[in-house]
């Protein structure tokens, strides 16, 4: 019953979060991968003294004309991020790197065209309201014999409201990350991430959503709240537990994995821990909320 009866400072965490990442977006804007703005990508780790960033910049500049984006990472390697390149492009940026006998290792390169790069985005953010779209649907199904308090609809709309939040704290905090560190980036295994979330989030909701359910079968005479309140601390344990034991795998994998998995890894990490927040002390709660709204209404 804690978390019921003191909800709103639930709420208003929640809210706060979500503000805040709002306004990283808008403030900040996206550190998009090339798989959404298309564009080439080379980085290189530097065996030897690393150069100058002005001198890389001015080395690419000789090559391709205008003004590439050169970003340092780590001690000795940069990311440079420009225009698409052909294969003899890109051998030329490779031969002007090294034209002052400066020895560096070429760690990734990546090319996409602008058009493919915008169909990209496209179809990630089709896929995400897709997801989004089928999950109300079949919570609607899963619970239309659910009617009272709460309609079955409304799980559903409470659900996605929750996992909304999953969505929009992992993508704040990968904007406020990628503006001080250029590696990390919004790119499609970001978006498999966020599609990865929704359904542990929302697996998450569904198991207190079903408690709630079978307790509102065996408990009809006891008030709303305390019925929520008691699915809530029956799932809790379970819904912690489970958690850890995918948050405990997710840092071992941050830690011991390839560089090419952080970034897959640091959103699911921070899209688990938001989901089971908002699982255990957003989404439940708000079923309190909307049959109290109800129950004012009808008086």
């Amino acid at each position: 019953m804690f978390i019921v009866q003191h909800r709103k400072w639930f709420y208003a965490v929640s809210i706060i979060l979500v503000i805040l990442s709002v306004a990283a977006m808008f403030v900040w804007g996206f550190n998009l991968g090339i798989d959404f703005k298309g564009g080439s990508l080379l980085e290189v780790t530097y065996t030897t003294e690393r150069p100058a960033l002005s001198d890389v910049q001015e080395a690419v500049a000789t090559v391709i004309g205008g003004e590439p984006s050169v970003r340092s990472i780590g001690d000795a390697g940069y990311i440079i991020r420009m225009r698409s390149l052909t294969e003899p492009e890109r051998q030329q940026i490779i031969a002007a790197l090294s034209a002052d006998k400066q020895q560096f290792t070429e760690d990734r390169f990546d090319s996409i065209g602008p058009l493919l790069g915008a169909e990209s985005a496209r179809k990630s953010l089709i896929s995400i309201v897709l997801v989004l779209v089928m999950i109300i649907l079949f919570i609607a199904f899963a619970f239309r014999k659910v009617s009272e308090p709460v309609s079955s609809w409304k799980y559903g709309l409470i659900a996605v409201i929750a996992l909304a939040h999953d969505v929009i704290i992992p993508t704040g905090v990968f904007v406020l990350l990628g503006y001080f560190n250029p590696t990390i980036e919004i790119d499609s295994l970001f978006v498999t991430a966020i599609l990865v979330i929704l359904g542990f989030s929302v697996h998450d909701t569904i198991v207190v959503f079903d408690r709630v359910r079978e307790n509102l079968r065996l408990s009809r005479k006891e008030p709303f709240d305390q019925i929520v309140g008691k699915s809530i601390s029956q799932t809790f344990t379970r819904s912690i537990n489970t958690s850890l034991t995918v948050v405990f795998s997710l840092i071992v994998l941050y830690f011991v994995g390839g560089v090419a998995t952080h970034n897959f890894t640091l959103a699911l990490l921070i899209g688990i821990v938001a989901g089971t927040y908002s699982s255990i002390f957003l989404g439940s709660p708000l079923l309190v909320t909307v049959e109290k709204w109800q129950h004012r209404k009808q008086k």
